[in-house]
């Protein structure tokens, strides 16, 4: 059986901007095109906009992998998933492997470069395929030989279009890449679009990203259903150590832990927006949308979206730092203040304001201040007021500088609400304090607490 592997080829920041479909035939369409390929739905399911009861279940299938509201319905945020390109293997819950969990028989494999893309500098796609391979060896007993000629285990190549495997790539912006599980012949070799555009950075597709999520394929490792694992199915640009424990439980069940190296670390789990004890990091709006801060990851909500999305930080923004103290929105002006320790930034939609970062003590606050707790904007008053430690400040969008009067007590003039918050909001007279898991709505008006929830509550929970 033919399988292969493909990262998400778009970036979140470019995600946001992709309208939907519009024909309702082309919907379908492309809905019964993705169900065959991903969930191995029989053809001729549906006819006119009416889907039979099994293609009903394998959109249920599919909106329970990447945790949508289970409708089995083609709502919108389940369209704009099928729209965007992705990976070729079946999807799953937890780490998997192939089936019959095929693995290579030996702890050193080897590898070769069959040809180069001439998108990069020869030098720099060694440095990003080995670095892929490391990956994997920091966590079990493989190791890697490169051969220059001759058959290798893991023959790497770069082709367009129809190149060699009767599984062509589909051109620009589509089949990133695939790979093939451990076996004969075919078996472990990767091989990747050279109609993309590969970089060892941020913009457009990162070699060093996508390979080492294809050469886990090329060992045995199927999808992974967790958002921060390197396995799932969706690509996202990140820096540092890119395995999650669970791509490390998937790979250490096939060939065991490394004997040689001390446990590495692995990078954080995403957070699950349902735990009842999730606290936020930072609340803002973002024209018209709601976006929800906490470790590395943000949630993107809009009216028009079903369920959240959530959201590695440093995919829509690589030059913000991996996690945020506050922020807020100040509509007037189109920005959006992040900050974070005794910075700043400041985002026009997706692009770094000119002169940004800069220190949070330009404001006017007192050098002792160290961090921002919180930060919201009173559109009504032209205010911004910024939370630290137990004390706030009122600082003038107008007039540009801090106002008279402060720091005020949080507790005196926020009864009901404790004397620290962790993060903040406004809207239409009201202002939300975040407090751990506690979500305290306050009238402004009446000055006094009306309502209390808990914070997953906002993510639909």
């Amino acid at each position: 059986m033919e399988i292969t592997s493909i990262i998400l080829l778009l970036t979140v920041a470019h995600s946001f901007a992709k309208p939907l479909l519009t024909s309702e035939t082309d919907d379908w369409l492309l809905a019964e095109k993705y169900l065959r390929r991903f969930y191995n739905m029989p053809a001729g399911l549906q006819a006119a906009g009416k889907p039979s009861g099994t293609m009903q279940e394998k959109i249920k299938e599919m909106q329970s992998f990447f945790r949508l509201e289970v409708t089995g319905n083609l709502d919108s945020k389940t369209l704009e998933l099928m729209s965007m390109p992705r990976c070729g293997v079946p999807d799953v819950v937890a780490y998997s492997h192939f089936p019959k969990d095929p693995k290579w028989t030996t702890n050193l494999v080897t590898f070769r470069i069959v040809n180069y893309t001439p998108d990069l500098k020869k030098e720099d796609v060694d440095r990003a395929l080995h670095n892929a391979l490391q990956v994997w060896s920091k966590v079990t007993p493989l190791k890697f030989k490169k051969l220059h000629d001759g058959i290798a285990d893991i023959m790497i190549s770069f082709g367009a279009r129809e190149h060699g495997d009767h599984n062509p790539f589909d051109g620009p912006d589509g089949l990133l890449a695939h790979a093939y599980p451990p076996g004969n012949g075919i078996g472990g070799d990767a091989h990747f679009d050279e109609d993309e555009t590969w970089t060892v950075d941020s913009r457009n597709y990162n070699l060093f990203l996508v390979a080492a999520h294809e050469l886990g394929h090329a060992l045995g490792m199927g999808h992974s259903s967790d958002p921060g694992a390197l396995m799932y199915p969706v690509y996202e640009y990140a820096q540092g150590f890119p395995l999650s424990e669970d791509d490390i439980k998937g790979i250490q069940s096939l060939y065991g832990p490394n004997p040689d190296h001390r446990k590495v670390k692995p990078k954080p789990e995403a957070p699950n927006r349902c735990d009842p004890e999730l606290s936020f990091d930072a609340v803002t709006e973002l024209r018209g949308e709601t976006i929800i801060f906490k470790d590395r990851y943000y949630w993107r909500l809009h009216p028009q979206m079903p369920e959240p999305q959530q959201i590695l930080i440093k995919s829509t923004w690589p030059f913000l730092p991996k996690t945020v103290d506050a922020a807020y929105e100040n509509p007037e002006k189109d920005i959006v203040i992040i900050f974070s320790g005794i910075r700043m930034w400041a985002l026009n939609g997706y692009d770094l304001v000119d002169g940004y970062p800069k220190y949070i003590h330009k404001l006017g606050l007192p050098k002792s201040i160290r961090k921002i707790d919180a930060a919201v904007h009173v559109q009504d008053t032209g205010k911004t007021l910024l939370f630290a430690d137990e004390e706030y400040w009122s600082y003038d969008e107008q007039t540009g500088t801090m106002d008279g009067g402060y720091p005020r007590s949080i507790e005196t003039d926020f009864p009901g609400i404790g004397d620290e918050v962790d993060a903040a909001a406004y809207s239409s007279g009201y202002l939300q304090f975040f407090d751990e898991h506690t979500v305290f709505e306050y009238s402004y008006s009446a000055r006094k607490v009306i309502r209390l929830m808990r914070v997953n509550n906002l993510l639909y929970c």
